[in-house]
């Protein structure tokens, strides 16, 4: 049974980072055939991408009574995205902080993190908390991408050579419109059946186990749905597109919560119950390391190696605590 259960999980966890891969793909190509500005692209539609495989967990976790796995993947995501994913890429190259968008996406993040861990103070993500999330998710898009026109040109430029302008004669070409809309439609088919198979292998391993499903959604759940921004970031940084990857890893942290979080709470029947050990340590846990993010980043313009290599020992720390004492 066991076994069996690490098969349905590992098989659900490739065919979600495949579909997440694939919608990315389709939906990035439309949004340029449609004349949307490359860097609203990243800084938007790549980072709502990526963000996709969460939403299709939480939906799918909270459909078969399993809440603490949706609020624990995305506590463990931000964790993931920032301490392990951030820092892995500021280990292996320093990372310089260009984007003028960088702030607003860190000021919204600080609050997304402190305002999630209020709303849940009662025990509870109702339908009206999600609908705040999901009302201040949009103000934040909407944010984003007033400020997006007036990056450098230099940045600017880097979002160009990533989400390249498609030619004239393909925008006008319908079989190529047709090829990435069903691009589009099989990644969320894919995403949706790999989360429905993720889940239920991860439910049975928890049961299996003796864990939790908070530890479940906290560790490989949320390792494993922050795949896609972790390959981006680790591409983007050899490329040296550096704020491609820090747009698209900061822009998920305040999608997950506002965003996601907001629509799982909105379709949940009732409230999403939040568990004592999610309320008291990872929720509190994800605000300071938002909070600690300012310094960081106010700095000297930087994250440094030196920080980097401290945010991944923190976010290993944190797994053999969550291992060791929480299992």
């Amino acid at each position: 049974m066991t076994f069996s259960a690490v098969i349905t999980f590992l098989f659900g966890l490739i065919i979600i980072t495949v579909g997440a891969e694939i919608l990315l793909k389709g939906a990035s190509k439309i949004a340029t055939l449609l004349n949307i500005r490359p860097i609203v692209i990243g800084l938007t539609v790549v980072s709502i991408g990526t963000s996709l495989p969460e939403l299709a967990v939480g939906l799918t976790a909270i459909g078969e009574g399993a809440g603490d796995i949706a609020i624990g993947n995305i506590a463990g995501t931000n964790l993931v995205n920032i301490l392990f994913i951030l820092g892995l890429s500021a280990a292996i190259r320093p990372l310089p902080l260009n984007l003028r968008s960088i702030k607003t996406e860190m000021y919204t993040m600080i609050i997304a993190a402190v305002l999630l861990l209020m709303l849940s103070l009662d025990g509870e993500l109702s339908t009206w908390d999600g609908l705040i999330m999901l009302i201040l998710g949009i103000v934040y898009l909407t944010i984003i991408v007033r400020t997006s026109r007036q990056e450098p040109f230099y940045v600017q430029k880097e979002f160009q050579e990533e989400y390249e302008t498609p030619p004239l004669y393909e925008k006008k070409d319908k079989k190529v419109w047709a090829w990435n809309f069903m691009l589009l439609f099989c990644g969320i088919v894919a995403t949706i059946y790999g989360a429905e198979k993720l889940v239920d292998g991860a439910v049975e391993m928890a049961k299996h186990f003796g864990m939790s499903d908070a530890v479940i959604g906290l560790t490989i759940i949320a390792i494993g749905t922050s795949a896609p921004e972790l390959a981006t970031t680790i591409v983007a940084t050899f490329k040296g597109e550096r704020d491609v990857a820090v747009g698209n890893l900061l822009g998920s942290s305040v999608i997950n919560i506002f965003i996601i979080l907001g629509i799982t709470s909105i379709f949940t029947p009732g409230s999403i119950g939040v568990s004592a050990d999610i309320l008291w340590f990872d929720l509190p846990l994800a605000a300071l390391v938002a909070l600690v993010c300012y310094p960081v980043f106010k700095s000297d313009g930087m994250v440094s190696r030196k920080e980097g290599i401290t945010f991944v020992s923190l976010y290993c720390a944190y797994l053999i605590f969550l291992l060791m004492y929480r299992v």
